[in-house]
């Protein structure tokens, strides 16, 4: 059995996310970036993980959740991504562009682990 570490960076997502209130009300954007490591047996897709069923599971999790803390976002992400027998180690790194931009940032994001 061989593994492979597969990286998603740029998966855009609208999501209701904040600790303000009106950041719940209207959706924002979002941008995940995924760094996976699966498991695999043989050269062919049904043995390990479509990256895009990894890009859409990520997009859901934002759109179909509501947290206040961006860190728990990106644990949720993580954590819906590790559930997928494949996976052995991911790590979800969550950016919130629009919080960046109001503090004057490059960037804002944070960042879950799930497996070894």
């Amino acid at each position: 059995m061989g593994s492979c570490r597969v990286v998603l960076e740029g998966v855009k997502a609208e999501g209701r996310h904040g600790a303000n209130p009106g950041e719940r009300i209207h959706p924002q954007g979002f941008v995940v970036d995924l760094d996976v490591l699966l498991e695999f047996d043989r050269d062919s897709l049904e043995a390990t993980v479509d990256y895009r069923a990894l890009a859409d599971m990520a997009r859901n999790t934002v759109a179909q959740t509501s947290f206040e803390l961006l860190e728990s976002l990106a644990e949720a992400v993580a954590g819906a991504i590790y559930d997928i027998s494949a996976v052995v180690e991911v790590t979800a790194t969550v950016h919130k562009p629009a919080a960046a931009a109001d503090l004057g940032l490059e960037d804002v994001y944070a960042e879950s682990t799930f497996g070894e």
